[in-house]
């Protein structure tokens, strides 16, 4: 394995860590009364107030022209990355907890490509609707600004039990169809920091409608210390770090490798959870995601076999056009 192979991976090890963190805080502030709406709303805002400067110094001279055909496939890529996948998770995470939340996400893959739809669903069902024993209690780490999660993971109810996972699975969805629109944007347009500000700068606006639409108050809108530190956070490591790195992966390894790498998250979202958040982990969600892992992996195995006997065909193909050639040049 050299450099070009490790780098991805030490990248793609860097996003589910920094997403990990991005589950962490957004409970903790969202457990404090923040609205997810207008939470991802400002988030949208400080991306883009930090890829801006970013994309005009390092890609000035690079930056392919804009097409209506590029500005659309951004303005997909806007909808489904940063709007609707973002709110759709943040709307399920406020009712469900960041364990189950991240575990779900390993169906990613398997909307994508539905061969393990039993392992998959079967597990979102096991971790929505099953609980079981405590196998690991809660830690002795307390972290002030998590009060309100706490007293909620001590309660028998996380929110909505239907409507938080039901979300989430709609994020996958949505995350789904930006690895599809970002790799096709990733082969025309090789500028991942001045796509990635237009889509955060496109989202602000976007988000802010819903926003909006679904809160009134102004008061709402007001950004505390640990609302600002949230929101902040969220904005350069989830929307604005985290799409560049996974742009730059698709566009050297594909949207599978980035797939891969989802089961990650779930363990460092699990491991963060427990330690800050004092979560339980319960037998249902240890064995759930585990089918749903297994459920991501079978996917994984099958579209990398598909692969290989597409690139053999391709292969065979270009022989037998070399071949025809050659015996053509020889008459």
């Amino acid at each position: 394995m050299g450099c070009s192979d490790l780098l991805p991976l030490f990248v793609m090890v860097i996003v589910q860590l920094g997403y990990a963190g991005v589950n962490i805080v957004a409970t903790a502030v969202m457990g404090a009364g923040m609205n997810p709406f207008i939470h991802i709303a400002y988030q949208q805002m400080f991306a883009t107030i930090a890829l801006a400067p970013l994309a005009y110094f390092l890609e000035r001279k690079s930056r392919p022209k804009m097409t209506p055909k590029i500005f659309f496939q951004i303005l997909l890529a806007s909808f489904f990355g940063l709007t609707g996948e973002q709110i759709s998770f943040f709307v399920g995470l406020n009712n469900s907890t960041p364990t189950v939340a991240s575990a779900l996400g390993n169906l990613i893959p398997a909307i994508t490509f539905i061969a393990a739809l039993v392992f998959s669903i079967g597990g979102a069902m096991l971790l929505t609707l099953y609980r079981g024993p405590v196998v690991i209690g809660q830690s002795t780490i307390h972290w002030k600004y998590a009060k309100n999660t706490v007293n909620k993971n001590s309660s028998s109810s996380h929110g909505n039990v239907i409507l938080g996972p039901i979300m989430v699975i709609l994020s996958c969805c949505a995350y789904t169809a930006f690895l599809i629109t970002q790799a096709r944007l990733s082969k025309h347009y090789g500028a991942p920091y001045s796509s990635t500000a237009l889509a955060c700068f496109l989202a602000v606006f976007e988000c802010m409608i819903i926003a909006l639409c679904v809160d009134h108050s102004v008061s709402d809108w007001t950004l505390t210390p640990i609302r600002a530190v949230s929101t902040t956070y969220n904005g350069l490591v989830n929307s604005a770090l985290r799409i560049c790195l996974i742009s730059w992966c698709i566009e050297r390894k594909g949207p599978l490798y980035v797939a891969v790498f989802t089961p990650l998250l779930f363990v460092l979202t699990a491991i963060l959870s427990w330690a800050f958040l004092r979560e339980k982990i319960y037998t249902g969600t240890v064995v759930g995601s585990i089918l749903i892992v297994v459920g991501l992996y079978t996917v994984l195995w099958v579209k990398k076999n598909e692969l290989q006997v597409i690139n053999v065909e391709d292969n065979n193909k270009l022989k037998e056009n070399n071949a025809e050639k050659t015996e053509a040049g020889e008459c």
